[in-house]
């Protein structure tokens, strides 16, 4: 695996209102955070760009929802902010893809000749995945470390629920198998990094 010099970090939605389990359920990956955490250190140490998303959800229910504690960052990744020695951005946004944000990230790795793109955060089959896939589908290689992304167990139509696994195995599949991103561990891109 060949990570470039300038490949960002998009470290997606890791926010207090996510620790809230009697709202969102039970959850996958307990060592999601410690994973992402590295990944970060690992990107600033390297100098590499990382963009840090916040999700400020316009529903008043949400525990993302601006002005409630939840909407901010957890303290591990609040306290790596402005600590790299790369370019960072602070981008927000109110849906699933982390490019429909404020500034527009496209526009950002562009203008930084960015190609390559590793996407982590919470949740996995949701703003990790779509931002993943629209990734993909820009132009931009994009990496999923599956290790360093966590989701909840989920019900949808005619009462069919999945677990968070279940729905993190079909993330990985339908990204990996569906030529979207590579899907990968963090030890992997942290190694690479490195070696770069």
């Amino acid at each position: 695996m060949e990570i470039a010099e300038n490949a960002a970090l998009v470290v997606v939605d890791v926010q207090r209102g996510f620790d809230e389990e009697e709202f969102w359920g039970p959850r996958n990956n307990p060592s999601a955070d410690e994973n992402i955490a590295g990944l970060i250190d690992a990107w600033q140490a390297s100098g590499r760009p990382v963009v840090f998303v916040r999700h400020d959800s316009a529903k008043p229910a949400s525990p993302l929802r601006v002005g409630y504690p939840g909407n901010d960052f957890k303290p591990y990744v609040e306290e790596r902010r402005g600590k790299g020695g790369g370019a960072e951005l602070l981008l927000t946004k109110s849906v699933n893809s982390s490019f429909y944000g404020t500034p527009d990230l496209k526009a950002w790795l562009d203008a930084a000749g960015v190609r390559q793109i590793v996407v982590a955060g919470i949740q996995t089959n949701m703003c990790v995945e779509t931002t993943a896939r629209m990734g993909g589908n820009l132009g931009y290689e994009v990496f999923v470390p599956l290790d360093a992304t966590h989701t909840f167990d989920l019900t949808g139509p005619w009462g069919w629920t999945l677990s968070a696994d279940e729905l993190a195995r079909a993330t990985a599949v339908s990204l990996h198998g569906g030529g979207f991103a590579k899907v990968v561990s963090s030890a992997e891109l942290i190694a690479a990094a490195k070696d770069a």
